[in-house]
């Protein structure tokens, strides 16, 4: 226990609290400038199991504030980066990467097996999807957020407090938000918010200190001024949250995609020329069994390119299209052509499939 002797001879930690670090099970959405601080300071905590999600890859940009990695990281997907130097920094701890991208399918199922959750991601369809699915599993929500020279920090679904949605009921209009690409931030200011969010995470864990649940910290780099928001529960909006338990699987997450690349399944032609590519992991649900469903998840595509068709236009697909996405615009730097983002969800894209080959049975 030498790694961990400053907490442990914290009076307020003590062995008893450090054991308490070493069995708890946190989730980390997203390891960009929020994600990288938020896991480093919780694996050198000694967090017992560590998990990570995110289905982006290491940039040149995001160096100026994601200090988990370095220029040997671009290109790689950055839950498995995150996971090798986290890996360097704690070898007592289990670090699970997830790189894909974080859906109403998949959601339920990963959240359940951890006990806290943390909102490192950077759009707000993402942010209802995980504070939903929190509220469905019953699951505390360390919340960040940052804007240029400006972050928050909060704690939702903690003993009874409220949701995201008591604060912000709805997702604001698509685009009126710009995100850290379009508008900058603050190299330092993420590094800053994910700390606290880590510290929050611990206090949670071990019972120490003021949560803050009920309560958005504000906190603003060029004045170091803070303030704090009082945010009272809603019961009206956690209980419509909780009544579409039954429907949540077949929802689906509307992530912007830029490509020229894009189509509607239901606009496809020339049906005998085609070839479906599933571009998820082979976990993920539903699975689509279809003899022209072709499974090659986006983390291995560049070692399976052999596999697809040079003469067919060939059609990919994911949970929400922003994989597939990724996978149309990498063929278009290998020089691969006829590749397409197909824009409908998963569900939609297996019905239609369904219908296909009932259409082509009740022919012959």
């Amino acid at each position: 226990m030498i790694r961990y002797n400053r907490h442990i001879i914290l009076s307020e930690i003590g062995l008893e609290g450090q054991n308490k670090l070493s069995k708890a099970k946190v989730l980390v959405i997203g390891a960009g400038g929020l994600g990288c601080p938020v896991l480093q300071y919780l694996a050198a905590a000694g967090i017992g199991t560590l998990g990570v999600i995110d289905f982006d890859k290491v940039e040149l940009s995001n160096l100026q504030r994601q200090v988990l990695f370095g220029s040997s990281s671009i290109g790689e997907n950055k839950a498995l980066a995150a996971k090798k130097r986290l890996e360097d920094l704690n070898s007592d701890i289990e670090i699970k990467a997830y790189p894909e991208t974080l859906t109403y399918q998949n959601a339920l199922e990963l959240f359940r097996q951890y006990d806290i959750i943390v909102d490192g991601s950077d759009n707000f369809e993402t942010r209802y999807l995980v504070n939903d699915t929190c509220v469905i599993t019953n699951k505390p929500l360390v919340f960040g957020a940052i804007y240029k020279f400006e972050g928050q920090v909060s704690v939702f679904n903690y003993k009874n407090g409220p949701s995201y949605r008591c604060l912000f009921p709805h997702p604001p209009k698509k685009d009126a938000v710009p995100n850290c690409s379009e508008i900058g931030v603050l190299g330092v200011l993420p590094g800053i918010i994910g700390s606290m969010q880590a510290n929050e995470v611990i206090k949670v864990i071990l019972g120490i200190g003021n949560v803050l649940s009920g309560k958005l910290l504000c906190y603003n780099t060029l004045s170091n001024g803070t303030s704090t928001i009082k945010i009272n529960r809603n019961d009206t909006v956690i209980n419509d949250v909780l009544n579409i338990q039954s429907t949540f699987k077949d929802r689906s997450l509307n992530i912007n995609c830029e490509t020229n690349e894009i189509t509607s399944i239901y606009d496809l032609a020339n049906k005998e020329n085609m070839q479906f590519i599933d571009v998820r992991e082979v976990h993920e649900q539903p699975k689509i069994e279809d003899t022209n469903v072709l499974s090659i998840p986006l983390s291995v595509l560049q070692n399976n390119l052999e596999q697809l068709k040079n003469d067919t236009k060939k059609y990919f697909f994911c949970q929400s299209g922003a994989r597939s996405k990724r996978a149309v615009d990498f063929l278009r730097e290998q020089n691969i052509r006829n590749c397409y983002s197909i824009q409908e969800s998963v569900v939609e894209i297996k019905n239609y499939l369904e219908e296909q080959h009932k259409e082509k049975t009740d022919v012959r």
